[in-house]
């Protein structure tokens, strides 16, 4: 189904929904309860739905699980090259947001989840990330969103959705907490927009 600008609806927010249940069910079979867990959301969408997945793993398996926010921006090795796609000016930054992780990351098994996996490179730079807070037991990576095109040799531990697109194509995660409706579209250029 096209919505506007040669939008295509991939998820709704019930799918979004049952997509983080799925998830939340995968970590625990793949994690025996002996095992201590965290969640860590990469900002901005990756840390709201890492928070949902928090709660539902906390729900399922009765237990507390701590919750991090990672933000990446000056571990990007692409930031540049970002700041183009983004539209910013010559010279600026994008918007810097806190990390905050309260809880010491060592001999823990990290879920690190982000919105949509591409290139690969937001992930290497969250590793990056979190190894100056420490040494974690492993890394898990928990996305929403594969959409191929990787240029890394990054592979997620869990997938929401694997969705084939083409190199021009963006997929868009959308959460109620920042705007104002959950969905997952698939933007294509004027160009490709049938």
């Amino acid at each position: 189904m096209s919505g506007p600008g040669g939008e295509v609806a991939i998820m709704d927010a019930a799918q979004m929904a049952r997509t983080l249940t799925r998830i939340a069910h995968e970590i625990l079979e793949k994690n025996p309860p002996e095992q201590s867990l965290a969640v860590v959301g990469i900002h901005t969408r990756g840390a709201v739905l890492a928070e949902r997945l928090r709660d539902i793993l906390a729900g399922l398996s009765r237990r507390a699980i701590p919750l991090g926010l990672l933000d990446i921006s000056f571990y990007r090795d692409d930031l540049a090259a970002r700041g183009q796609a983004w539209k910013l000016p010559p010279g600026a930054q994008p918007e810097v947001k806190d990390t905050d992780l309260p809880f010491d990351i060592d001999d823990l098994t990290i879920i690190l989840v982000d919105d949509v996996l591409y290139t690969g490179r937001t992930i290497r730079a969250a590793i990056d990330a979190l190894f100056d807070f420490g040494r974690p037991r492993r890394i898990q990576l928990a996305v929403l969103v594969d959409r191929g095109h990787r240029e890394l040799p990054i592979r997620p531990d869990y997938v929401g959705k694997n969705l084939p697109t083409a190199m021009p194509e963006r997929v868009s995660v959308r959460v109620t907490e920042r705007d104002g409706v959950d969905q997952v579209v698939l933007v294509r250029s004027r160009e490709e927009a049938p």
